[in-house]
Formats: structure tokens, sequence, C-alpha cells
């Protein structure tokens, strides 16, 4: 009998196997949209992308650079009959010069299209733009909503394939933005508050002993108002909220509040002075890398880059997109590994920035309009 209730136990706590199948998809879930696998979730699939990019716009190019080849010799066949005929007859200048002319501005007109649609001059076909580190700074821009420009889709397939992948990426890269900018602000608020607000410090000192002073000085007034108002004959007692009393109670909870990081504001000088530092540090690489770019030229990038404007006008060469076709070179480029971490980072960070300064200002707000009630308050 103890046999056959342990097995009927067994049975009823056995799940079913689509159960299980739903806890483990749950659960995967659950992480791939966590702090960390949000991280993973955007470098997959802006990996995912690079890939498909470079299958369905990596043929192209070369296509396009042999078309490119035969009508130069085309042309150049052309221009030689042209000249042939005419040396054979007495040579006119000004119907020479007009035939020419119109073959060259035909030839001209096919070359201007062939430039929108991606040629760089380049007429090595083992050479494109659509390598590993083109196709993923490709992605990562589409996603981010830079868009330099320099690099786009020519195929209508890889068209419609930039469109899904924006719609999908663009709202999954916000939320990578969220939650890491979050997690990056939490994290600066402890390090401030346990650096810059510890007890050592002489200005944190002066103002817990003027907190101090203040605290005693409302008790010693509580207590005289409590005396008066027992030795007087009315008997309904009205409490108040006065700026004294929520000033002390302001006192009361601001030590203990003092090195919650939750209640901690960073000043919007030290937000600023992140953002301008981390700017000229990528500034200072991108000057070595570009040998045309100026310092100023490399900040403006950086910037352009990190407020997502990207006009287009500064993009980096040879050196962070890749020109060659061997796959472990691009991905082991330093240049490549860096720009990608740093415009991901960048953004994550200037997230945060802006999320610290919006708690200091509406901080600062709010004790503006405190200090206001309170003067209005002992004007009457």
């Amino acid at each position: 009998m103890e046999r056959s209730r342990s097995l009927r136990r067994h049975r009823r706590n056995k799940k079913p196997w689509l159960k299980k199948c739903k806890e483990y998809i749950r659960q995967f879930i659950a992480f791939m949209f966590s702090n960390v696998g949000i991280i993973i979730l955007v470098v997959g699939y802006t990996i995912a992308g690079s890939f498909i990019f470079m299958a369905i716009e990596g043929k192209h190019v070369p296509e396009m650079k042999i078309e490119i080849r035969n009508n130069r010799s085309i042309y150049a066949e052309k221009l030689w009959n042209i000249t042939m005929q005419l040396n054979s007859k007495v040579m006119d200048k000004d119907v020479f010069l007009r035939t020419i002319s119109k073959e060259l501005f035909a030839y001209q007109k096919i070359i201007v299209n062939y430039t929108r649609k991606g040629y760089d001059g380049n007429d090595d076909v083992n050479s494109s733009p659509w390598s590993f580190a083109g196709a993923f700074l490709y992605s990562l821009t589409v996603i981010t909503t830079i868009g330099y420009g320099n690099i786009f889709t020519h195929t209508r397939v890889g068209k419609m394939v930039t469109i899904i992948y924006a719609i999908i990426g663009m709202p999954l890269f916000l939320l990578y933005l969220s939650n890491i900018g979050d997690i990056m602000a939490r994290s600066f608020k402890f390090i401030y508050a346990n650096c810059c607000l510890c007890r050592c410090c002489p200005k944190v000192a002066k103002r817990r002993a003027i907190r101090k002073m203040r605290r005693e000085q409302n008790l010693s007034t509580d207590n005289d108002s409590s005396l008066e108002t027992e030795n007087s004959s009315v008997v309904i007692s009205i409490p108040s909220f006065g700026p004294r009393d929520s000033e002390a109670s302001n006192d009361l909870t601001t030590e203990d509040d003092e090195y919650d990081v939750q209640n901690v504001t960073v000043p919007v000088t030290i937000c600023l002075s992140i953002m301008v530092g981390y700017i000229c540090g990528g500034a200072l690489l991108f000057c070595k890398w570009e040998e045309h770019w100026s310092f100023m030229d490399a900040s403006y990038f950086c910037f352009i880059s990190l407020s997502t404007i990207g006009f287009g006008d500064l993009v980096p060469g040879d050196k962070i997109y890749g020109r060659g076709t061997d796959f472990s070179k691009d991905v082991l480029e330093l240049s490549f590994v860096f720009c990608s971490i740093y415009l991901m980072m960048g953004m994550a960070l200037i997230a945060m920035c802006f999320n610290l300064m919006q708690e200091e200002v509406i901080h600062k707000i709010r004790s503006i309009i405190d200090t206001i009630k309170y003067i209005l308050r002992c004007n009457r």
C-alpha cells in the first residue's frame, strides 16, 4: 500500500513534458530580458544581422564592379573606333570633340549611377565594404538610429530586410539603454555616495553640524510651543504644517537618508564632466586611427555618433570597417572592436548621465519651490 501511494505521489508530482518546456521557455525569456541577457541579445542580434546583410549585399558589389569594368572596356573601344574613323579622313577638331564629348558624357552618367549604388572607385572584386566589420557596424547603426549613410543596401531584398531588422532592433536597443543605463546610474550613485559623501569629507561634516544645530533649535521651539498650548485655555489643538515643522522633519530624515543610494543626487557638473571626458577619450584614439582627422574632427564625430544624429560627413575609414575577406582579421581587429564597444557603452553612458541630470534638476526645482513657499509663509 505504501509503495503504491508513493508511486501515485510521484506520478502526481511528475509534470508533463509540455509544461516543462513552457517553464524552460519562460525562464529563458526572463533571462534574455534581464540585465545580462539583454546585452547578449543585442550583441547576438547585431551579429546575426551582419551575417544576413553579408549574404544579401555581399554578392552585389562584385557584380557591380564587373559591370563597371565591362562598360569601361566598351567605351574605350568606342573612343578608339571614333578616333580611327576620323583619322582615316581629314581630321576635323570640332567634329572630333563633339563626338568624343557625347560618348564621355554617356559614360559619365553610367559612373554616376554606379556611384549612387555604392561604387567607391575601387575595382578590386575581392574588396567589398560588406565585410563582417562593415556589416556589423551597419547593423549597429541601424538599431541605434545613427545611420551614417556611407554603407547602405542596394537590392530590394536588402531594403526589405533593413526595414524588418530596424522594426525589431530599435525597441530592443531602447530596452538595452533603459536597463543598462539604470544599472550604471545606480552603480555610479553608490560610488558617489561612498566616495564623495563619506563622513570624513569636511563639507559633509559641516552640513551635518548645521543640521544638528537646526534640529536642536526646532526641538526647543516645539517644546516651548507645547508648554504654551497646555497652559492656554484653548481646548482644540490644530496641528501645524508650517515650513519650520517640515524643515525639522526633513532634517531628521536627511541624516538617515544621506547614505541611501536611492536618495543621492549627483551634481550636473559631474555628469557633464563624464560625458566630455568620454568624448575626448574616444577622440584621442580616433585621431590615431584616422590620419586626416584632427582632434576637433574626432570629437565632433564622437558627439554626433553618441547623440545618434549621424550626419555621415565623417565616418571611420578602412581600419574600422575592414575591406578584406578574412573573417578572423575583421573580428580580431582592435579598432573594429573598440568602435563597436565605444558606441554601445557610450550611448548607455549618455543615458545614465541624462537620468542623473534629470534627478538633480527635479531635486533643485523642488528645493526652490520649498524655499519660495517658506519665504511666503514667513512674510504672512
